[in-house]
């Protein structure tokens, strides 16, 4: 297959996985979608694909009662893909830094540039915000997390 017919291929296949991603029904019906994904004969645009899914899933499922047993879910489909898995890790890291739930500064100063970033911008909480304006990795982490904290009070 030529070069170009190969990617126009790939592009088509990681389009249809996003649409059969984002029409599952329930959550049993998703982790089955994304171990079919993950089953693709190009595992770098699986893996994307999946990881772009669940962005979009995770970020309207942050403050639902669901997202734990979405998340215990779609962790058992993903096992042993680590860049998926990763990035499910530090989704359930962002819900617990911004529902109050248990999370530790080391966790999120380990966490991925990424994480850190979306941290910076959406989290509210003034001990997550405080830790990253001090510790985060770059420079532009530290600087919007301080940006945030101006003008704001302790909670």
């Amino acid at each position: 297959m030529n070069p170009s017919r190969a990617a126009a291929s790939e592009h088509w296949r990681y389009a249809r996985h996003l649409e059969s991603l984002a029409a599952t029904p329930d959550t049993a019906a998703e982790a089955d979608a994304v171990a079919v994904v993950l089953r693709d004969p190009d595992p770098v645009m699986a893996e994307s694909a999946v990881v772009t899914h669940l962005d979009r899933r995770a970020v309207r499922l942050l403050a639902d009662d669901a997202f734990p047993a979405w998340a215990h879910a779609l962790g058992a489909a993903l096992a042993g893909r680590a860049f998926p898995e990763r990035r499910l890790r530090e989704w359930t890291l962002l819900r617990a830094v911004e529902g109050g739930g248990a999370w530790s500064a080391a966790e999120l100063v380990a966490a991925s540039d990424w994480c850190q970033r979306t941290a910076a911008q959406a989290v509210t909480s003034y001990e997550a915000l405080t830790l990253l304006a001090s510790d985060a990795r770059t420079r532009r982490v530290r600087n919007a997390a301080a940006q945030r904290l101006r003008g704001r009070a302790p909670a």
